[in-house]
């Protein structure tokens, strides 16, 4: 199935025992618009009601990833509360009880970055590159990143990634553990596909409790954190640093935040 409005594209297909969830909005480096979002976790909650569905893949196309939220879509009209679609989709992804396997390659920026700490498996092109750009535009960490990133990389590091927002290659992102393996460019896609097909001949029960019994420890936690940086990212998109951020970003400037 095909879930689309005018500004975005996400495809739904369905091979065997694997939903696989594609970004494809190209002109827009597969900016991710409130449809869109609505249309992914709408995905998710179908692959989760769905008992032939074991095993979820996600990617975008061979040039890109997700370049993150669309800003002129996020500006125009911004998330409200947790009944708002990109929380609804981080609802979806952090509580999915199915394996999900990710495929990045080009740009992840963003929530482009942050989604995959709540996938099982995640395989990167050797031209993926990751930014969390939070800070820069006067925002805070959403998705629960503020979490989950000290626990995978370590307080420093995370803190690099978070509060500097410079982007970081493939490379980096295996050193830290963000990613499970690194493959060339034109046979990522297959590769990870593979590795989805894998999981979806495990025993589904085993699978779904394993998964279950790994984040057990940290599921109140994840949901209380993401629940909290929305309420402080909804917050911090009418301050004065955002604005000024996004207005530079805009108007192509280097932000002055003196």
């Amino acid at each position: 199935m095909t879930l689309n409005d005018e500004k975005g594209l996400i495809k739904v297909a369905t091979s065997g025992a694997m939903l696989q969830i594609e970004i494809d909005r190209p002109k827009k480096l597969n900016a991710i618009n409130r449809q869109m979002y609505s249309d992914m976790a709408a995905a998710l909650l179908h692959a989760e009601q769905n008992d032939t569905i074991r095993v979820v893949l996600v990617h975008g196309s061979a040039e890109c990833f997700t370049s993150g939220n669309d800003l002129h879509d996020f500006i125009k009209d911004p998330p409200t509360g947790e009944a708002s679609p990109v929380f609804q989709f981080l609802t979806a992804i952090s509580q999915a009880r199915k394996p999900l396997v990710a495929a990045v390659s080009g740009l992840a920026i963003g929530i482009g970055t942050t989604m995959l700490l709540h996938c099982d498996l995640v395989y990167a092109g050797e031209s993926a590159q990751f930014q969390l750009p939070f800070v820069n535009l006067g925002l805070c960490p959403e998705a629960a990143s503020s979490l989950l990133l000290p626990q995978l990389a370590g307080y420093q590091r995370a803190a690099e990634l978070l509060l500097l927002g410079k982007p970081f290659d493939a490379a980096k992102a295996n050193e830290i553990g963000f990613v499970n393996k690194v493959f060339p460019d034109n046979v990522l896609l297959q590769n990870a596909r593979a590795q989805a097909q894998l999981l979806a001949k495990q025993p589904p029960a085993a699978v779904r409790l394993t998964k279950q019994l790994m984040k057990k420890n940290s599921a109140a936690a994840v949901s209380r954190v993401i629940s909290e940086e929305g309420e402080h990212f909804i917050e911090q998109l009418a301050s004065s640093e955002a604005l000024e951020a996004l207005s530079a970003f805009f108007e192509g400037r280097k932000a002055d935040f003196s």
